[in-house]
């Protein structure tokens, strides 16, 4: 009877092993394009934290705007109500919240964490948003739906869930360079907060 109940335990094992061999096998390996300096996206973002013991939870929307040296970022609520503008060049950052003064720094994560109460990580979404990143080891990762994982050098697990098109290419034909769609970020803690979670959802181009 152990016998038995053992042989089980390893058929079903195998038939898990083979069917995520089976899944992996279907990705494509086909990387993202080449990397743009000109982009316009919009989509939506959740945020989820845990600050002085206890959780908290954001949820809304975005328009990005990138150009040669400089970025434009909208937060908006889920009604629709600008929560913040910033705007990133290679010298500064600076973020304007609702009727107050606009606030400068030379680093805009830190800023966004001293204004908004979290970092959204601009620096690094800047790659994130065209599935690129740079790893652990300082080397420049280029993602694909069967490559879809990296731990990036400043500490984030970043995850491309989803493509704009499930098969890894644009409704174009499966040659076209796929383009993300559902990326999640992940950070253990980050000044004063701990468990960060970061889910975008990129809009597919207008």
């Amino acid at each position: 009877m152990l016998l038995t109940r053992r042989l089980a335990i390893f058929a079903l094992a195998a038939t898990v092993l083979t069917g995520c061999a089976t899944s992996t096998a279907n990705l494509s390996t086909a990387t993202v394009g080449d990397y743009r300096e000109t982009i316009d996206l919009a989509g939506r973002l959740s945020v989820n934290y845990q600050k002085d013991g206890r959780p908290e939870s954001i949820s809304g929307s975005f328009n990005w705007e990138q150009r040669p040296g400089t970025i434009d970022v909208t937060l908006m609520s889920p009604l629709g109500q600008t929560v913040a503008a910033i705007n990133v060049t290679p010298g500064s950052a600076t973020l304007t919240q609702g009727g107050e003064a606009p606030r400068t720094a030379a680093d805009i994560d830190s800023l966004t964490q001293q204004t908004l109460g979290w970092p959204l990580p601009v620096s690094g979404l800047r790659d994130w948003l065209q599935g690129y990143a740079v790893d652990a080891q300082g080397q420049r990762f280029r993602a694909s739906p069967a490559s879809n994982s990296v731990t990036t050098k400043d500490g984030w697990r970043l995850r491309f869930v989803d493509w704009q098109d499930a098969a890894g290419g644009a409704a174009g034909g499966a040659s076209a360079a796929p383009v993300p769609r559902l990326i999640q970020a992940e950070r253990a803690a980050s000044g004063d907060i701990q468990d960060l979670a970061i889910r975008i959802v990129v809009n597919p181009a207008a």
